[in-house]
This record gives structure tokens, C-alpha cells and sequence, in this order.
């Protein structure tokens, strides 16, 4: 299966939840989604009852797309957290919260996850003083995330070190403004997450 490469603010207009995907777009009055505040496509006045199903379907389509992922690898996912001995649904948010290229989004390195990708995939991102270029490598508490040599000379590095401390950072993480780079401290809760959808429901939707 391919990777969406469409317009992502239909994503966001069709599941009727803004997933904040275009980045600082997203927080200025030119984001689609504020705009055009309904489903894309031929508008219809009929009301549409949503099932059950429908319901969850959507809601695990919130998850997929607010971290860029494909069905194959949320259920991976979705799988190892049936495995793991705590609450299904918080597990899978905390897998999916210590994927690399979210955690680059997270310390402020990038606008949006998709960007992080892009981060990560270029080489300019390293783990513990190595380069990783796998956006789906699972970061684990105290590794330390940082630049390459290479991601240090790209002009995006210059850019997000005037900008980076501005941004807010989760409890979890914390950063070296000046030496650019930032530590896992802990895994992070659901209050840390702020999840745009329900767990609950994702877990519902896979256990029919």
C-alpha cells in the first residue's frame, strides 16, 4: 500500500478534527480546515447517521493519520500493545509516541511529523551519537537525540535553532538549546500525549 501523498489538510476536513499535519499552517487563519470547515468533495444537505462502526472506523483513521501511518504498521503496533501487561490503548499511544520521527516533532525540531520524517530519512538525525535514518526506530528512555554533522550544516538547522526555544516541550523530554539536542526522560502519559482521538475506540474498532 502507498503512502498518502495528497493534500493533507483533506485528511483533516474529511475526519472533521484538525490533526495539526501542515505544521504552523495549521495555527494561522489560511489553514484550510478553518476555512472550509466541512468533508471535501460535493457538499449534500442530508444528515448522514454514523454507526457504531463508522464511529470507530474514524477514530482509528484519526490515529493512522495523526502520526502518517499505514494500516500494516498500526496494526503491528496495535498488536504488540495486546501483548504488553498494561491498558491496550495507552500502550499504543506510548508506542507510537517513541517512534524517532516523533520525537524530533516533539522537541521542537520539526513543524510537523511529516517533516521529521523527512529529517530523519535525509540523515540528518542522530541517536546516541549515530545516525539513524529510520523514522519508525523505537526510542528508548535517556537516549539522547541530536544532529549529524550533515543535518548541523542544512539551512533548516539554522532555522529551527533561532525557534526552538520558543516551542513547548512534554514533560517527558527535556533539550540543550545549545547543544541542540534532547533527552527521553521518561515515558510519556496520556496527559503528555493530548491524543486527538479516543484510545478506547481504536482498541474497539480491532477487537470486533
Amino acid at each position: 500500500m502507498a503512502r498518502y501523498r495528497g493534500p493533507v489538510c483533506r485528511i483533516c476536513r474529511r475526519l472533521a478534527e484538525k490533526l495539526y499535519l501542515k505544521g504552523e499552517k495549521c495555527y494561522t487563519p489560511r489553514c484550510p480546515f478553518e476555512r472550509r470547515p466541512y468533508a471535501p468533495g460535493r457538499r449534500s444537505m442530508r444528515r448522514r447517521k454514523v454507526s457504531d462502526r463508522g464511529l470507530q472506523l474514524r477514530e482509528k483513521q484519526k490515529a493512522r493519520s495523526a502520526y502518517g501511518l499505514l494500516e500494516r504498521q498500526f496494526r503491528r503496533y496495535y498488536r504488540e500493545a495486546v501483548r504488553s501487561k498494561g491498558i491496550t490503548g495507552e500502550d499504543l499511544l506510548c508506542i507510537m509516541e517513541m517512534r524517532l520521527d516523533n520525537v524530533v516533532y516533539r522537541l521542537g525540531f520539526a513543524d510537523s511529523r511529516n517533516q521529521a520524517r523527512q529529517l530523519v530519512l535525509h540523515g540528518h538525525i542522530s541517536v546516541n551519537g549515530h545516525k539513524a535514518d529510520i523514522p519508525s526506530h523505537v526510542i528508548k528512555v535517556n537516549d539522547v537525540i541530536g544532529w549529524t554533522a550533515r543535518g548541523a550544516k542544512s539551512g533548516i538547522f539554522q532555522v529551527v535553532k533561532e525557534q526552538v526555544a520558543e516551542r513547548s516541550l512534554p514533560s517527558w523530554l527535556s533539550l540543550d538549546g545549545g547543544q541542540m539536542t534532547g533527552r527521553v526522560l521518561s515515558l510519556p502519559t496520556m496527559e503528555d500525549i493530548g491524543a486527538k482521538f479516543d484510545p478506547a475506540t481504536v482498541v474497539e474498532y480491532y477487537s470486533r
